[in-house]
């Protein structure tokens, strides 16, 4: 048996084969990116619930746009669902430790 012989083509694997989405659903999720950056821009400006309650927006915003470019450009959407779990796991922890060292500078209390 050669080297050859024992190699296994994954390629028609059903259990994870997937399509991918079009290149229009690309376009569309630019121009939601590019709608929430817009979005983003107008409230550093126009301050709306006070200092605080811009920042939470803004965060708030963010975390939106960090997923979905996960979700999209980074495939995570069309993985198995444990990967999702995984990094969203990650990506709240990550939130509660900047929640934690904040509130260790006393921003929470101005």
């Amino acid at each position: 048996m050669t080297a050859v012989d024992t190699h296994i083509d994954h390629s028609h694997d059903d259990e994870h084969a997937h399509e991918h989405p079009s290149e229009w659903v690309y376009v569309k999720v630019a121009l939601f990116l590019a709608g929430l950056t817009g979005i983003e821009v107008a409230l550093s400006y126009n301050e709306i619930g006070g200092e605080k309650g811009t920042v939470a927006l803004l965060l708030a915003l963010a975390g939106v746009k960090f997923f979905t470019v996960v979700m999209y450009f980074m495939h995570l959407k069309f993985d198995h669902p444990y990967f999702r779990r995984l990094f969203a796991t990650g990506f709240v922890l990550a939130v509660f430790c900047y929640i934690a060292y904040l509130s260790t500078l006393n921003v929470f209390s101005r």
